[in-house]
């Protein structure tokens, strides 16, 4: 059974922005760490950017810092992950995943609950 769906990728020109949300009708995601991945062809899934459900501390790929903001809202239905300045590396399917643990690395191996994925694209 489908619990997270993402939506909001596609494609951007480099510099744009775009605003990705994950959204539940199942959990609470209040009570779960988040987080944002993608996998981009030929290569390993990573962890993007996530929060942990211990004290809502961030952590975000060093290649993103800066561009990246997570965050979640809509009465704990929905996460999300706003990318400005976007740039061709950025290409990827982003996926957004959920985890029971207080304070987790951010790495896809600790997430248990995984939405279908979104493509984003950013090339001119």
């Amino acid at each position: 059974q489908v619990q997270l769906v993402e939506s909001g990728g596609g494609w951007v020109q480099p510099g744009g922005s775009l605003r990705l949300s994950c959204d539940t009708s199942r959990l609470t995601l209040e009570h779960y760490g988040i987080g944002w991945f993608r996998q981009a062809p030929g290569k390993e899934r990573e962890g993007v950017s996530c929060m942990t459900l211990k004290d809502e501390s961030t952590d975000y790929l060093d290649s993103v810092k800066g561009r990246f903001t997570i965050s979640r809202g809509n009465a704990g239905k929905t996460m999300y992950l706003h990318m400005n300045n976007l740039k061709p590396e950025d290409t990827a399917v982003y996926y957004c995943a959920a985890d029971l643990e207080l304070k987790s690395p951010c790495r896809p191996g600790f997430y248990e609950i995984w939405g279908q994925g979104t493509q984003v694209t950013v090339s001119s």
